[in-house]
C-alpha cells in the first residue's frame, strides 16, 4: 500500500470514527438511560472502544447489556468478562435459559436460540427503563439492516415498522418517543466489515481468539462448518473433521459457522475480507437463511 493509499484509508476511518463518536455524544445528551448491547463480538467491542473514546477521560456513562443464549463460545464469554472488568463497566445479563427453565420460552426443535433472544431483550429494556439501545448493526451485513436509519424508533412492544422511518438530514437525529417507546441506535451503521477490521488494526483493539485461525473439530451442515457444544453435536450422517478455521461473526453456537482459514494476523484477515464476496452473516449465520425476510421478520417483532 502506498503512502497516499494509507492516508486515504486513515482519513476515511477518521471520518467514520468522528461520526460514531458524535452519535454517542448526541444520544448521551438527549436520553436518560442508554445502554450498549454487547455480545463480545467484534462489532460490539468496537462500540465499546468508540464509547470509551467519546467520553474519555470520564467513564462510559451507561451500562452494557448481553442477551445470553446459553449457547455461547467459551472464548467469547471469557473475553466479555475480561473487558468489563478491565474497563470498569457495568454489565446486565438477560438469560434465555432462565426463560426456558420457567416456561416463558420453549426450546426450538432445531436447537437454535437466536430467535429466542427477542423476549429477554424486550423485558430487559422495560425492566431497566432503557430509552436508547446501542447496537453494532451495519448496513452491509444484511438487506433488512440497510432499511433502518441510525436512530430507529421502536413502539411500546419493541416492534419496528419500516414505514415509519424518520429522515436523517445533516447528521440530525430525531430521538423523540412516547412513554413506553424506545429507540435503537446504530453508531457504526455506515461502516463496512472491512472498515471494522482496518480500524481494529489501527487502534490495536483486542478481540476474542476465535476471530483468528485456529484448529477446531467441526462438521458440515447446510454448507457451514459448525462446532460441537452444549447446543448439540453432529448427526450420525455428519463427519467431524479437524480443520484450521476462524469465525467472521460470533453468536449462538448452534447457528454460527466457521470459515476455513489460515489467517492468524490482522493483515491476513483484511486480505481475506477484501477478497470475500459474501457478508459474514450470509456466509456463517444459519438463522439468516431461514427465508429471504428472516431478519426483517425478527426485527419487526423486536429483535435487534
Amino acid at each position: 500500500m502506498t503512502t497516499l493509499e494509507k492516508k486515504a484509508t486513515l482519513d476515511a476511518l477518521d471520518a467514520l470514527e468522528s461520526e460514531s463518536i458524535h452519535i454517542f455524544r448526541e444520544v448521551a445528551g438527549e436520553f436518560d438511560r442508554p445502554v450498549i448491547l454487547f455480545s463480545g463480538g467484534k462489532d460490539s467491542t468496537l462500540l465499546v472502544h468508540l464509547a470509551v473514546k467519546a467520553f474519555a477521560p470520564a467513564p462510559v456513562p451507561f451500562p452494557l447489556l448481553h442477551v445470553d443464549t446459553g449457547h455461547n463460545f467459551d472464548e467469547v464469554i471469557d473475553f466479555r468478562d475480561s473487558i468489563v472488568e478491565r474497563l470498569g463497566l457495568r454489565l446486565e445479563v438477560a438469560k434465555v435459559q432462565d426463560y426456558i427453565d420457567d416456561g416463558r420460552l420453549v426450546e426450538r426443535a432445531d436447537g437454535t436460540r437466536n430467535p429466542l433472544q427477542t423476549q429477554p431483550l424486550l423485558d430487559a429494556i422495560v425492566e431497566n427503563k432503557f430509552d436508547a439501545v446501542f447496537g453494532g448493526g451495519r448496513r452491509d451485513e444484511e438487506r433488512a439492516r440497510a432499511k433502518e436509519r441510525i436512530v430507529s424508533l421502536r413502539d411500546a412492544f419493541g416492534r419496528w415498522d419500516p414505514r415509519k422511518q424518520r429522515p436523517e438530514l445533516w447528521n440530525l437525529y430525531n430521538g423523540r418517543h412516547a412513554p413506553g417507546e424506545h429507540v435503537r441506535v446504530f453508531p457504526i451503521s455506515n461502516w463496512t466489515e472491512l472498515d471494522v477490521w482496518r480500524y481494529i488494526q489501527r487502534e490495536e483493539i483486542e478481540l476474542p481468539s476465535i476471530y483468528y485461525a485456529h484448529r477446531r473439530e467441526v462438521y458440515k451442515r447446510d454448507g457451514m462448518w459448525l462446532a460441537e457444544g452444549p447446543w448439540g453435536g453432529p448427526r450420525s450422517t455428519e463427519t467431524v473433521e479437524n480443520l484450521s478455521v476462524r469465525y467472521r461473526t460470533v453468536g449462538d453456537g448452534s447457528c454460527t459457522g466457521a470459515v476455513e482459514s489460515t489467517a492468524t494476523t490482522l493483515d491476513e484477515i483484511i486480505a481475506e475480507v477484501t477478497a470475500s464476496r459474501l457478508t459474514e452473516r450470509g456466509a456463517t449465520r444459519a438463522d439468516d437463511r431461514l427465508s429471504e425476510a428472516a431478519m426483517e421478520d425478527r426485527k419487526r417483532e423486536g429483535y435487534f
